[in-house]
């Protein structure tokens, strides 16, 4: 807690509905609501006009129809969304190098960290003009709290809504929140809210006479001595410059529940390449690759897989999410799919050879009829590292000129460098294929031809794989890394 309220929050007015607003005059005054327009539909944002007849956001659109008929329904443009809140955002930039977004409409401001507030009046002026700058540079309007902590802050701009500001002074926090629900307390959901409700507390001042210790009994030690500080006032979580991106992911409600489960595979794959378009466009690559399934009867599944490394290969989060799928029961219906990669990173293990890649290697044709044959050499393949893999088995080097799915070019000088017998080590994440005897063929990095000929494999299949350590040697086990035959 600081001893000056000097830490701003905004959050930006109904601002779906009012850049709508805004870029259409004829919508202005009107009662406007932006989100999913199909039967399942969900209002994403309602315009204060459009909230009197009761519409709000999470509201299935069917419902806002039934209480705002005349309203104009939109479906989100995201893209004008962003340009809007990069304006903004770089506003607020202006004032200090930290500031926290939240979303596109709402952020954290550390004031005094910018030097431009130290104490109430300071840090009202700075909020006030802030205010005047964004109606001038947008026509839109936002609500701005400030006070000595980031949840002080985000309570008091909600209670300025709309178009207002509101500044709490160190010392009257406990008065302030007194009254409130408490649902206004960061982690109090509409299940915790309903726990604490049936105990007989509604409001944050019923919840500090209840005391730490009650907290703790009623929902664990964690989250109860958590709430317990929050009730107080009491944040000591500074304003961050940069929020590290946890998840990317993306989900569609269809208009009638999928039954065919065709359909239901296709629309897994769709979803998949949608969210790799949005983690490479983020910069970033993920181990984790989750789908989500809502059924006919809302119950909600997700299953998740990790990979060997980071990836952000459409082909690899396709086939993962599609083995995933096939542990669903989707006989019922569908009503929601969802896919997903978490724990991100902002790199590919691809990216950690490019130089060696960039060298240029000598390409080598390669070739296998019994069990698992590969050659590594020539240029690097197509398509990220994301999954190695490794498997039992000797080798046993058959090289044959024309092999299917062999890599073209040249023939190396000499003869093939075989590798004496050796087991390898099967990764973790090999899930539909062992990956039996190999060769190696030169420096180690490059493409690799692998023909499945094992049990439970198609048989006569050719994939392609890279291989990325330059420093292999004939008795290493072959590392085979993404699959890049598409």
């Amino acid at each position: 807690m600081r001893a000056a309220p000097t830490i701003l929050h905004l959050d930006m007015d109904a601002f779906y509905a009012s850049v709508e607003q805004a870029s259409k005059p004829s919508l202005r005054g009107k009662a406007v609501i932006v989100g999913g327009l199909g039967p399942r539909g969900v209002v994403a944002t309602a315009s204060y006009e459009a909230r009197r007849f009761g519409v709000h956001s999470a509201m299935p659109t069917a419902q806002a129809r039934r209480l705002c008929p005349n309203g104009a329904y939109l479906i989100p443009r995201f893209t004008l969304y962003r340009q809007v809140s990069d304006v903004v955002m770089a506003m607020l930039r202006e004032l200090s190098p930290l500031v926290e977004p939240l979303s596109l409409d709402e952020a954290f401001v550390d004031l005094e960290a910018g030097g431009v507030a130290f104490d109430s009046d300071s840090a009202r002026a700075t909020g006030e003009r802030l205010r005047a700058d964004i109606r001038a540079a947008t026509g839109l309007s936002g609500s701005v709290g400030l006070a000595g902590s980031k949840m002080l802050a985000k309570v008091a701009s909600e209670e300025a809504k709309p178009a207002g500001l509101l500044l709490i002074e160190p010392g009257t926090e406990r008065e302030l929140l007194a009254p409130m629900s408490v649902r206004t307390l960061p982690g109090v959901g509409p299940a915790t809210g309903e726990h604490l409700r049936r105990a007989g507390i509604t409001t944050v001042g019923e919840l500090v006479e209840a005391g730490e210790d009650e907290l703790v009994r009623m929902i664990g030690r964690a989250h109860g001595a958590g709430l317990y500080r929050m009730a107080l006032g009491l944040d000591d979580r500074a304003v961050v410059a940069e929020r590290d991106a946890k998840s990317v992911s993306v989900e569609d409600t269809f208009d009638v529940d999928l039954h065919d489960r065709v359909r239901i595979r296709g629309e897994v794959q769709r979803l998949a390449d949608r969210c790799v378009t949005r983690l490479r466009g983020s910069g970033h690559s993920g181990r984790t690759i989750v789908l989500k399934v809502r059924r006919y009867d809302f119950s909600t599944l997700t299953r998740s897989e990790t990979l060997r490394g980071p990836t952000d290969d459409p082909g690899v989060v396709r086939e993962a999410a599609a083995r995933l799928l096939e542990g669903v029961d989707t006989t019922g219906g569908v009503r929601l799919l969802g896919v997903g990669v978490t724990g991100l990173a902002d790199y590919t293990q691809e990216d950690l050879f490019a130089q060696s890649l960039a060298a240029g290697p000598e390409r080598a044709d390669a070739a296998g009829t019994a069990g698992v044959t590969g050659t590594a050499g020539g240029t690097g393949g197509a398509g990220g590292a994301d999954r190695t893999g490794a498997a039992a088995g000797r080798a046993e080097p058959e090289a044959a000129d024309g092999a299917a799915g062999a890599p073209d070019g040249p023939e190396p000088p000499g003869e093939p460098q075989e590798a004496p017998e050796r087991r390898w080590a099967a990764g973790s994440d090999v899930r539909h294929a062992l990956y039996g005897p190999g060769w190696v063929q030169g420096s180690g990095v490059g493409r690799v031809t692998v023909r499945f000929e094992q049990p439970g494999s198609e048989p006569g299949r050719v994939r392609t794989f890279r291989v990325d350590d330059p420093d292999l040697e004939p008795s290493d086990p072959l590392p085979l890394v993404g699959d890049t035959s598409g």
